[in-house]
């Protein structure tokens, strides 16, 4: 699945093969590329309003919104209770990155079972090589149907068991059992954690709660 990257002979070919990204999300320094993991930590200590993901040797910027960190620090919040409670593993962050393959990402949300983890203990390295038990990306305007599709495939090819693709404009959740086998549990409905996280349930409008603070209650 490692794209070609021998046809990247112009930035359009680039973007391309990312996703059909916007130019603003890709890093010119370091060239396109070139960037290395020191690369990245530098990039996301800087202290500039973006994270950004390595890809194919390039600095890619996460398309980010609030409405989409409110909901990802909701399920956060939600999943880490669950497994903080039973003990059956970790759950992180955005800022929490994983190397996969040629890609270094940072998903919205990330669960990892005990088991998982070398030897049983928490991996301290900045970029873990281990594969989420369940990962969650929750889409922002400048995310690309391309992007996302790309993403998945590293995802499961990595061993990643669980893709939860989250829709706040719909308040939908689009349940990935493989790159392509998908079905969407909508916001009247419970969504289980499957074979990724046994056990676990949740009503879907608990994760999107938070976006209607303010707003009158219907009778």
């Amino acid at each position: 699945m490692r794209p070609n990257l021998a046809i990247a002979t112009t930035i359009e070919d680039r973007l391309a093969e990312l996703g059909g990204i916007s130019p603003s999300r890709l890093r010119l320094t370091p060239p396109p590329g070139l960037a290395t993991h020191a690369d990245l930590v530098v990039a996301n200590e800087s202290g500039m309003d973006s994270l950004v993901e390595w890809v194919d040797g390039c600095l890619v910027e996460k398309a980010m919104g609030y409405e989409a960190s409110v909901v990802a620090a909701a399920m956060v919040r939600i999943l880490g209770t669950f497994v903080s409670i039973h003990r059956l593993g970790l759950v992180s962050g955005a800022n929490g990155f994983f190397r996969l393959l040629d890609s270094t990402r940072g998903p919205d949300v990330a669960f990892i079972a005990l088991e998982r983890l070398p030897n049983g203990v928490f991996p301290f390295q900045s970029f873990p090589h281990i594969a989420p038990n369940l990962v969650v990306e929750i889409l922002s305007p400048g995310n690309t149907k391309a992007e996302m599709a790309r993403k998945r495939l590293e995802y499961f090819h990595c061993g990643v068991q669980i893709v939860w693709i989250v829709d706040c404009t719909h308040r939908s959740i689009a349940v990935y059992s493989s790159s392509s086998e998908v079905h969407v549990v909508g916001e009247t409905e419970s969504l289980d954690g499957g074979i990724a996280l046994p056990g676990f349930s949740s009503p879907v409008v608990d994760f999107f709660a938070d976006l209607d603070i303010g707003q009158p209650k219907l009778e």
